[in-house]
């Protein structure tokens, strides 16, 4: 990135050029980064194609205003995080599903950072609902955050009986649980974004994939709640867990939802592709 790039980026997320890669810019990055930048599967929708390519992922997250799922908004904040001075690396993670099955290979993408003040620090903003605040990567006991109670352990064995890091406890797979549910499942070892080119291009493209089969943007409020649009139905979570639900009516709700709460503008509204229905 050069410096009108870190700039446009950090003017995204309403936030001043740090002196020192700290861990409070760290947290305040990351919190700004869930609250400005949305979690959304649009493109996949909209017949857009999905790139990890550097500029392209700048192109859309800061240039266009956009937003996009974890390949997209880990990969473009990492860049981010690397140009104000942090030690980042990519990590690969697999999501858990039903029965606490786990996902693909190079599932989900997530970061880890070290600060120059000594902290090393899980940091996603990428999974949708998860920890607001960067998790200590180090910590084997429970963290809370606003996002829920979290724990980063060591993996059990996998369903071949693998548990990754060649049996050593430094390089072993850490399984990240929230609230007493395991999330996804890491391999420590670094990776780069054109690593995870065939994950992207399996979600984007699978009919199993649970983002080709339906519409979602989504984003941290400024009272620690969520809002979410899938399809037409409007999703406010307050910061105290209350939820309300409301079906909009017509484009032009919908498309003012987008524009207005998410800050997307969108000539017509998204369907879900080969189906044409918006939901």
């Amino acid at each position: 990135m050069n410096s009108a790039q870190v700039d446009a980026y950090l003017r995204r997320l309403g936030v001043e050029h740090p002196a020192w890669p700290t861990v409070y810019v760290l947290r305040e990055l990351h919190l700004r980064h869930l609250r400005a930048v949305p979690f959304e599967n649009l493109s996949i929708h909209l017949g857009e194609e999905i790139s990890l390519e550097e500029k392209r992922l700048l192109d859309k997250v800061v240039g266009a205003r956009r937003g996009g799922f974890c390949y997209e908004l880990n990969g473009a904040f990492g860049t981010l995080l690397a140009a104000l001075g942090y030690d980042v690396a990519l990590l690969a993670g697999r999501v858990y599903g039903d029965e606490e099955r786990l996902g693909i290979p190079y599932d989900h993408l997530a970061l880890r950072v070290r600060t120059v003040d000594g902290g090393d620090w899980l940091a996603d903003v990428g999974f949708g609902a998860h920890s607001h605040l960067p998790l200590a990567f180090g910590e084997r006991g429970e963290q809370e955050d606003p996002g829920g109670t979290f724990r980063i352990v060591e993996a059990r064995p996998d369903a071949a009986g693998v548990r990754g890091g060649h049996d050593t406890v430094e390089a072993a797979d850490l399984d990240v649980i929230r609230d007493g549910r395991p999330q996804y499942r890491l391999e420590v070892r670094p990776r780069v974004l054109g690593d995870f080119v065939a994950g992207a291009w399996w979600h984007s493209t699978s009919p199993v994939s649970h983002f080709t089969r339906s519409l979602v943007c989504s984003r941290v409020t400024e009272d620690g709640g969520r809002i979410t649009l899938s399809g037409r139905r409007f999703t406010v979570t307050g910061g105290d867990g209350s939820r309300r639900v409301r079906e909009l009516g017509t484009d032009e709700e919908v498309l003012g939802v987008y524009r207005e709460r998410f800050g997307i503008e969108l000539g017509s509204v998204p369907t879900v592709r080969g189906t044409g229905q918006d939901g």
